[in-house]
């Protein structure tokens, strides 16, 4: 086999992140006894925290700062005062019960584990992710999952990707396959740590950065094609 490590990212790629966002933010802000409008206040909490998520991987802001920082800018945009610290704390709180995976991801899972190494490298908040993903009925057939809080570096730092093969004890990168939906992250941390990376894009979005996967697929069941 010309792989036999395979690495997943986990929101977007395995894990439908939007479902969870959508739900553990409505649940929030009725929580805190706020007028909810879906198309109008998640547009603007998507856009605030892809942004800061966005300055967390180009090292502009710490996970711990992110964490209040996007309610802080969110209650800014909206003009409503409300106590950011608790905010995020019953955000998380309402994120890391909100675990939904995509359709195909445990059939293509139960498919590989028994022929490959399986891990995932998530950026994300240890006590979100340790709920979400290590308890999901998927985790049991991963031999590590990396989250960048817990390891204090994130992907595109190829570190994360060092310290997950130390943790599954494998050290030839040319049989590595990082697979993942994002190219500021995934495939910019894969190419950062020399290793093949796979780009998931369902939605078949052009490729307008500098970083070039060598595998694309718009479906996650292809990734077996290119396995093969």
């Amino acid at each position: 086999m010309k792989y036999q490590v395979i690495l997943f990212d986990a929101d977007e790629t395995l894990f439908d992140f939007r479902r969870s966002e959508k739900e553990a933010f409505k649940n929030t802000m009725l929580e805190f006894g706020l007028e909810y409008n879906e198309s109008h206040h998640l547009k603007i909490y998507h856009e605030i925290n892809t942004a800061i998520w966005k300055e967390f991987e180009d090292g502009r802001i710490t996970q711990d700062k992110l964490k209040v920082e996007r309610f802080k800018r969110l209650s800014d945009k909206l003009n409503i005062k409300f106590d950011e610290v608790k905010f995020a704390e019953t955000y998380m709180k309402h994120l890391s019960n909100a675990s939904f995976l995509f359709a195909e991801s445990m059939k293509l899972i139960e498919g590989l584990y028994k022929k490959y190494k399986l891990a995932i490298v998530t950026n994300g908040l240890k006590s979100v992710q340790d709920n979400r993903i290590k308890k999901s009925p998927i985790s049991k057939y991963f031999q590590c999952i990396t989250v960048s809080e817990e390891v204090k570096v994130s992907k595109p730092d190829s570190k994360i990707f060092e310290i997950t093969l130390d943790n599954i004890n494998y050290t030839d990168k040319n049989k590595v396959l990082m697979v993942g939906d994002s190219l500021n992250s995934d495939i910019q941390g894969g190419i950062n740590f020399n290793i093949d990376t796979c780009w998931y894009n369902p939605n078949k979005n052009i490729n307008r950065t500098r970083f070039k996967p060598t595998y694309e697929i718009s479906n996650l069941m292809k990734l077996n094609n290119i396995l093969k």
